[in-house]
């Protein structure tokens, strides 16, 4: 038996999906490219916008048209809380959300013996448990995602997630461990930690913290390089950026959202830090790890945001200096309490902001890579063709330097040679 798998959306929809592949070998399938014809197709779903939503459908409606004897298994944050909906779609034969993942084997035997459609969606409770799902490889990548945490506590105004899934539940000290240490067994050089709400691992432990994982992992023999997918400022208390600022396994690089630099719209954002705390901490960090990257996210058009609060945004992105940014559109999410906001911004006026947004991102990543030129880095080749090598360096720079495929999966030093974005040219050095 053959199955494909399909990943929309986050870091820890790659590893769940990662995860559910592992699952399904173990039980004796062969995981195929999604092309392929198979006789399971896996969705895992992604609704953080409406663009999200649409790929997932989209993503759907294709494995039921290139394969319709095919079992068709949907999962994820979208089925979570629109579970009728993806099962109204033709072809639909399975639904999950956010949890039950590790039953999908019995699920697809269930349905092939009785051909009854399976709707396995239930609210997601206060003290829902961890569902523990792991993996001692990551196929085709040679970063490998170790999700520690699931869940969000925070409900930002805008944000949908914490409803699809739940409050903060960290998976145990041990396991993460253990994870980590089997993925490093398997040559991964990088790991790096992801959850909904990553920095917030430890909250429901007993005398266990994320800053108590970070010391454990950094201890590990085999680990060349640790990374934090995400982390709010908040969480970057004295202590972690001391931890960070010890070794130099860690990534020389945050990726700290900001969502608004408008005082009034973080505030309504329900965002829970002020302009001033916000780069009081981004200078704290900075202090301690001179020429660290700084990426983060930010939304445009958000409810009620005017052109001076988009100026005002604008403004102190550059006083951070990040070295790129992730733009998105505001994206109006049923449920939410923005959704009922007034003074909605019309499309037009968001793309013209996003594009504003992502010129600036071109503006500022150029300057970081151009501070970087000549300075020695360590890449871990991901890919390779013609006899060059493409990776991300610690500093979250993607570069593409002179090697033989032979090295990929290998930590390389590099040197930037000249300033171009989004693909940097390096020399490799000893």
């Amino acid at each position: 038996m053959k199955a494909a798998l399909a990943t929309i959306g986050c870091k820890v929809n790659s590893y769940e999906t990662e995860a559910v592949a592992e699952i399904l070998k173990q039980h004796g399938y062969e995981i195929v490219d999604f092309k392929a014809q198979a006789d399971v197709y896996v969705i895992n779903t992604c609704t953080v916008t409406n663009t999200s939503d649409q790929k997932s459908r989209q993503t759907i409606r294709k494995a039921v048209d290139q394969a319709p004897e095919a079992i068709v298994c949907v999962m994820g944050c979208y089925s979570q809380l629109q579970a009728d909906q993806v099962a109204s779609i033709p072809g639909v034969h399975i639904v999950l959300g956010t949890k039950d993942r590790h039953r999908i084997p019995d699920f697809i035997e269930n349905y092939r013996s009785d051909s009854k459609p399976i709707i396995q969606v239930e609210p997601l409770r206060k003290t829902e448990a961890f569902e523990v799902l792991t993996i001692e490889a990551f196929a085709r990548h040679q970063r490998a995602f170790l999700k520690i945490e699931d869940g969000c506590d925070q409900f930002c105004s805008y944000c949908i997630v914490p409803f699809a899934r739940g409050r903060i539940r960290s998976k145990a000290p041990e396991q993460v461990l253990k994870e980590a240490a089997e993925l490093t067994e398997n040559g991964f050089r990088e790991i790096v930690l992801t959850g909904i709400h990553t920095g917030g691992y430890g909250r429901d432990l007993a005398n266990y913290r994320f800053v108590d994982l970070l010391r454990d992992l950094v201890k590990m023999p085999r680990l060349d390089r640790l990374r934090i997918s995400s982390i709010e400022i908040t969480e970057l208390t004295a202590e972690v950026i001391a931890v960070l600022a010890s070794s130099p396994r860690f990534a020389f690089h945050l990726h700290v959202p900001l969502q608004s630099g408008s005082a009034r719209i973080l505030q309504a954002m329900n965002r829970p830090y002020s302009k001033a705390e916000y780069l009081a901490k981004i200078k704290e960090i900075r202090q301690a790890l001179p020429g660290i990257a700084i990426t983060t996210d930010v939304i445009a058009g958000f409810p009620g945001e005017t052109d001076a609060d988009f100026e005002e945004m604008m403004d102190f992105i550059e006083t951070i200096g990040f070295s790129e940014l992730h733009v998105f559109p505001f994206s109006k999410r049923d449920g939410t309490v923005a959704a009922k906001m007034p003074g909605q911004v019309d499309g037009t006026t968001k793309k013209m902001r996003v594009a504003r947004l992502l010129e600036q991102s071109e503006r500022l990543a150029k300057k970081y890579i151009r501070e970087n030129i000549g300075v020695r880095l360590e890449a871990i080749a991901e890919t390779g063709d013609s006899g060059f090598l493409t990776g991300h360096t610690g500093n979250y720079v993607r570069v593409r330097f002179p090697g033989d495929r032979e090295a990929i999966g290998q930590l390389i030093p590099v040197q930037i040679t000249a300033e171009a974005y989004p693909l940097s040219p390096a020399i490799t050095i000893q």
